[in-house]
């Protein structure tokens, strides 16, 4: 991860999964998937809409940007505590020798996701930087090392204790794996200085290590599916490690040209074929259905897309999650302020009413424990949940999606929610509640969620409808920062 952020195109659905296909205009290099089982997984992860992530590994210790500060290109925005690379970047690696974070839970985590409505976890087993937070037998920079002291405690193979935990709490488990390794010799060469985040060496001029490369990010990837239980989703990160077309790198390289001021180039252009589809088969066979998201790479193994730390102006005629940072960074910032309840609770709803996934950040600290800040968060998010999640889980868009104040959600009983996004400081319902864009048929029933089975009165004004809130209602509102009005189905 990075503050890099994915664009997409920006295309209005139809309600219920979308226009039809005659008359979309969806963005072609989305590649539908066309394995039966692959697709039911999609729909079900469509419908769980809220998930967690995790960035973690040593350099929690330091409070530092994950990873990034050992790469060249970008000094600017991750500035190094030192001038001499060499020793930083030695010092960094380093930290392997003090990872100790013993207060290491991951039972608590999962149980406070659980409560927070949080359906799925996706956790960084490996980071840019290389370093694995499980057992892999392909490298001695990883957690289980003799090296690292907590290397000896019965939780050491972090990842594998994780999936368990989330599992355990009927969660499904995503792992983030980074296809490009900064501390692999066969991707940073040490024959070669490193100038940004590429390989640093042409691999078609050396084809035999970057075979080895390959090979090793394979059996790393297999490993995961291999030997930690059932895994849903494989979320690849690390975009620019892909095959390439001639005329693509040609047409890439002048779009840096043209995008870079005074023709700065900020990132080669570079051929770095992973063999993407060979691995998906491969790990279909070990894990059948799984959802593969090699992210930021358009075509048939980016099953959804990932728009990062943003939420897409309108809907998308394609399944994908905002991943949003809840406090300081990605990764551990000591000193990090996590969003208000309020500001959790409207992001959800304006991306589900978007019909995406929101996959919230948070990053525990180098000893084991998340701040708790984060722990307030998710127990807010999750009462509000707890009350008005059947209008957000299994949900779909709805166009407009928005409608002044209001954002809509559609059932696949024909069910439509408003949800009224209450303004700061606004703690009391308001008496009436105005929909300008849809109105409920006759004879609908209409009713507050969470407010019991009474059914509120309505009238038509225009093209849509105004509700009227009783005052015993407005006294006792069922929840904070959002109130969601159900109508039984639409005009």
């Amino acid at each position: 991860m990075r503050r890099t952020l994915l664009v997409v195109a920006i295309v209005i659905l139809g309600a219920w999964g979308g226009a039809p296909a005659s008359t979309q205009s969806e963005d072609e290099r989305y590649v539908r998937e066309t394995d039966p089982l692959v697709l039911k997984n999609l729909e079900h992860w469509q419908d769980i809409k809220f998930g967690l992530l995790m960035h973690w590994g040593p350099y929690s210790q330091w409070g530092v940007v994950e990873s990034w500060s050992i790469c060249a290109e970008d000094e600017g925005w991750c500035k190094r505590s030192q001038a001499d690379y060499i020793e930083y970047k030695r010092r960094y690696e380093g930290l392997k020798q003090t990872f100790n974070p013993v207060n290491f839970d991951p039972q608590k985590w999962a149980a406070a996701a659980r409560d927070a409505g949080m359906k799925y976890v996706v956790f960084t087993t490996k980071h840019h930087d290389g370093f694995s937070m499980f057992d892999s037998k392909y490298t001695d920079y990883k957690v289980t090392a003799p090296d690292c002291p907590f290397s000896s405690n019965p939780k050491a193979n972090i990842a594998k204790e994780i999936f368990d935990a989330f599992r355990q709490q009927g969660m499904l488990v995503g792992a983030y794996f980074s296809k490009p390794d900064w501390h692999n010799e066969n991707y940073w060469w040490p024959n070669f200085a490193t100038p940004d985040r590429n390989v640093n060496y042409d691999p078609l001029k050396y084809p035999e290590r970057w075979k080895a490369y390959t090979d090793f990010t394979h059996n790393q990837v297999l490993e995961l599916m291999s030997d930690y239980g059932k895994v849903d989703i494989l979320w690849l990160d690390g975009g620019w490690v892909r095959k390439r077309p001639k005329d693509e790198i040609a047409q890439d390289y002048a779009r840096l040209v043209r995008e870079s001021p005074s023709g700065f180039i900020k990132s080669r252009v570079v051929e770095q074929d992973i063999r993407m589809d060979d691995l998906v088969a491969k790990v279909r066979q070990k894990q059948p259905g799984l959802i593969v998201v090699d992210r930021a790479v358009y075509g048939k193994n980016q099953n959804y897309l990932t728009p990062e730390n943003r939420v897409p102006d309108k809907a998308l005629p394609y399944p994908w999650e905002s991943c949003i940072i809840s406090g300081g960074g990605w990764s551990f910032t000591p000193t990090a302020k996590y969003m208000s309840a309020r500001d959790g609770v409207h992001l959800l709803v304006n991306i589900v009413a978007k019909g995406g996934n929101l996959l919230l950040n948070v990053a525990p600290g180098p000893d084991g424990t998340w701040q708790q800040g984060a722990y307030d968060l998710l127990k807010q998010m999750g009462a509000w949940l707890k009350v008005n999640g059947e209008a957000i889980y299994n949900s779909r868009a709805i166009a407009p999606y928005a409608d002044g104040k209001v954002r809509m959600t559609a059932q696949k009983d024909g069910s439509i929610y408003f949800i009224y996004l209450a303004d700061a400081g606004e703690t009391i319902m308001p008496a009436t509640i105005r929909v300008t864009t849809k109105r409920p048929a006759a004879g609908a029933r209409v009713t507050l969620v969470g407010g019991g089975t009474t059914a509120l009165d309505w009238k038509a004004e225009g093209s849509g409808f105004v509700v009227n809130v009783p005052a015993e209602l407005r006294a006792k509102a069922p929840s904070q920062y959002a109130w969601a009005i159900k109508v039984s189905a639409l005009q």
